[in-house]
């Protein structure tokens, strides 16, 4: 807004310079010809009169035999064709006209009063000779510039800064508004931003704050619906684990049980899935190499494939909990696909990567923003056999966005996927 009025300010004072300079010029015309028009007419009118000729050594006026401006001063045409104008208007007959421009003689600047330069004019009558007259000519026009820039700033003074203050007065509350809505966070608590600005600021801030207020509670109700819904649906899947222990065929008790077990787990993803825009757990510092290392020992423990290359130390701030089971559903979903999973933790100066790579089929490059998405599966590699309802990768991937980073999956060369989670620094 300050820039555009600036612009404005600028553009309307260009206009005003163009209009000065052209009134300038014109009036610098009509100071130099007027003057010279009567002196010329007064001259020829005293000639005619008295029958005495104009003298060549004396008076305003003089009459010389050639034209007397020599051709190296600067010609102003406009004056010239503007005594043409003027001289045929009152029926005088002339030839050629001439002028230029000289400095003013020692005796002309006594006193050092006046312009610096004046303009000769020379008026050819055809048969007795040119008249010849002097008028003042001021050449520069610093003093109109000076003025013009000194009004300028005066303008941006008296308009522009109070513009600017009132602009930053709207601006301060709208950029804390923007910088609330943009780190905005389900259950951080905070507080209500503060009512400041003009009244339309004041009134969308408080539209926020109590639309912050909504989406919390509407949070914590389904939070609590959530809780709800997990607990009913424990109750009788923890009665049914109970019950087939009765079953004596104990093939059909362990594919019961496992039944049952897979139901746990897919509601645990889900419940975790659903509350993930409100974590219970708070941010900590971890020690990111050691918390990938736990996990790869655990999946050892089961007889897996999995190598993880020894890294530094690395502290960084997160949700371990968290990003425990996103690295855990990376590396689950690696053996379960091709065998055996190679772990990397890659630290950066910006971001930490950690990779997960495997031997197995990989993913279509069609697919592979696809399967990020709950409950996709790809049947050609990946069915029921292995496990799973495909909320791993969605899980995983609403962790690490949770915590800034994100995952991107890639095939490998020689065949498998790499699956990288990208975490900021700092």
């Amino acid at each position: 807004m300050a820039l555009l009025i600036a612009v404005a300010l600028f553009t309307a004072q260009a206009l005003n310079f163009a209009i000065a300079v052209r009134d300038r010029a014109q009036f610098r015309l009509a100071q130099a010809t007027r003057p010279a028009i009567t002196r010329i007419v007064d001259a020829l009118e005293r000639e005619r009169s008295t029958g005495r000729p104009i003298a060549p050594d004396r008076g305003r006026v003089r009459r010389v035999a050639a034209n007397p401006i020599p051709p190296t001063l600067e010609r102003r045409n406009e004056v010239a064709e503007e005594l043409r104008g003027q001289l045929t208007e009152l029926g005088i007959t002339v030839g050629r006209i001439d002028t230029g421009i000289r400095t003013k003689t020692a005796e002309e600047n006594r006193g050092g009063r006046g312009p610096g330069s004046v303009l000769v004019i020379a008026v050819e009558q055809p048969g007795t000779g040119w008249l010849t007259v002097t008028a003042p000519w001021n050449r520069s026009d610093r003093r109109l510039i000076g003025a013009l820039i000194f009004q300028t700033l005066i303008l941006y003074v008296i308009i522009l800064l109070p513009v600017m203050w009132i602009v930053r007065r709207i601006s301060k509350p709208l950029r804390s508004l923007a910088d609330a809505a943009r780190d905005f966070r389900p259950g951080d608590d905070a507080g209500p931003l503060e009512e400041r600005g003009p009244s339309d600021v004041r009134a969308v801030i408080a539209a926020y704050n109590t639309l912050s207020l909504r989406v919390n509670a509407m949070l914590g109700e389904k939070d609590r619906m959530l809780g709800a819904i997990g607990h009913d649906l424990r109750t009788p899947l923890a009665a049914l684990r109970v019950r087939i222990e009765s079953v004596e065929d104990d093939d059909d008790r362990n594919r019961m049980a496992d039944t049952i077990d897979e139901m746990n787990r897919t509601l645990d993803d889900i419940l975790s899935l659903a509350r993930l825009g409100r974590p219970s757990e708070p941010p900590t510092d971890v020690d990111l190499s050691a918390l990938i290392d736990a996990v790869v020992d655990d999946f050892r423990e089961l007889d897996h494939q999995v190598e993880f290359e020894e890294a530094p130390r690395l502290k960084m701030h997160l949700r371990p909990s968290l990003m425990r089971r996103a690295v855990r559903n990376l590396i689950e979903n690696a053996v379960k696909y091709g065998g055996g999973a190679q772990v990397r933790l890659l630290p950066g100066e910006q971001a930490v990567a950690i990779e997960v790579a495997d031997r197995g089929p990989g993913i279509p490059p069609d697919k592979l923003a696809a399967v990020f998405d709950p409950f996709t599966r790809l049947e050609t590699s990946r069915n029921r056999d292995t496990g799973g309802i495909g909320l791993g990768l969605a899980l995983a991937r609403a962790i690490v966005n949770d915590a800034g980073g994100d995952i991107a999956l890639a095939n490998r060369e020689g065949g498998g996927l790499t699956a990288t989670i990208t975490l900021p620094r700092g």
